[in-house]
């Protein structure tokens, strides 16, 4: 599925964002620990003894953090050196990292038991685009975990952060509502079996789906 040549525009300024930032990223997401660690509880029934797809796994924390549970996870990023920071300790063979662009996936349809995606589909632009080929490479019964911070509901303290970040350089290309989020999830072919807000440094709108119609 591919983007638009404004799209790839974006998406080359956001790759090169993570690029720049990939060694100081873990440090960036320590204050959020708490809201992960309730996200990785989550997680796990999910994938155990599943096979997983993670997109933008950026220096691999939700990946390193479930991978016991699962049957064997591919767990990819578009940024060069974001996957190089994962791969510095992982220590498990059931973990594999790799470059991949998400909107143009090397894997065969119907690959996957389970893809999470999070964090990603609000700072990457036409996420309708993104979650087509996540259910081209999902099997029919397969879930999609797509936990997003929804910053339309920010507080203002967060909006402020929010704002330091975009000077920074930060993409972030939809804002939605918690309920905008699970709105745009359905109407692009998606039912959503559970959601749950995570208090974070944003809010945080945990979510599974399942295709709409299979």
């Amino acid at each position: 599925m591919n983007l638009t040549s404004k799209g790839m525009i974006a998406m080359r300024k956001h790759k090169n964002f993570w690029d720049r930032n990939a060694r100081i990223y873990n440090r960036f997401m320590r204050k959020d620990r708490a809201a992960y660690e309730k996200m990785y509880e989550l997680i796990r029934p999910i994938v155990k003894n599943k096979t997983v797809l993670e997109l933008a796994t950026g220096t691999g924390l939700i990946a390193k953090n479930i991978v016991n549970a699962a049957a064997h996870i591919e767990a990819t990023d578009a940024s060069t050196e974001m996957i190089a920071e994962a791969k510095r300790d992982n220590r498990s063979a059931k973990l594999h990292f790799s470059v991949q662009d998400m909107f143009c996936l090397p894997y065969a349809d119907k690959s996957f038991n389970v893809v999470i995606v999070s964090n990603a589909l609000h700072i990457v632009p036409q996420p309708e685009k993104a979650i087509a080929e996540i259910k081209r490479v999902l099997k029919d019964d397969g879930v999609l975990i797509a936990p997003t911070f929804t910053h339309a509901e920010n507080s203002f303290t967060g909006k402020v952060r929010a704002f330091f970040m975009k000077l920074a350089g930060f993409p972030l290309h939809s804002k939605w509502t918690s309920e905008e989020y699970l709105r745009f999830l359905s109407q692009n072919g998606w039912t959503v079996r559970k959601s749950v807000v995570l208090k974070a440094s944003f809010p945080l709108t945990y979510t599974e789906c399942v295709k709409s119609e299979v």
